[in-house]
């Protein structure tokens, strides 16, 4: 009966180092699985920071900087400013004296429209 409380005890103890095993296993399968996260998403930043780079090298090598293009805006806004000043200046008397012709050169005639009735009493 001995044997078989020792043999007991040895399956037991057997059984215990085995699931201290398989747990052991499960502790550096996860570990393992958090360190490819990690990298993962360190490697994620680094394209994604590298991507970044490459786009603003691109815009300021196709568009300038910002700063460029506002300048640019700016300077195009006030050159159109000031070719139409310019032809206000121009073409400002011509309008002028158009609408006062318009307004003093009444000529007084019915409406195509309009028929006189004649009152025959």
């Amino acid at each position: 009966m001995a044997s078989q409380t020792q043999g007991i005890q040895q399956l037991l103890a057997a059984e215990k180092r085995a699931a201290e095993k398989v747990a052991e296993a499960k502790k550096r399968k996860a570990r393992r699985l958090k360190q490819a996260k990690e990298e993962a998403q360190a490697e994620i930043e680094k394209y994604r920071q590298e991507r970044e780079k490459q786009f603003k090298e691109f815009e300021i090598k196709h568009m300038g900087s910002r700063e460029d293009v506002a300048a640019r805006i700016d300077a195009d806004t006030k050159i159109k400013i000031e070719e139409m000043n310019k032809a206000v200046i121009i073409n400002k008397q011509a309008v002028i004296d158009k609408i006062l012709e318009l307004v003093y050169d009444i000529k007084p005639e019915l409406h195509k429209n309009f028929k006189a009735t004649a009152n025959k009493e």
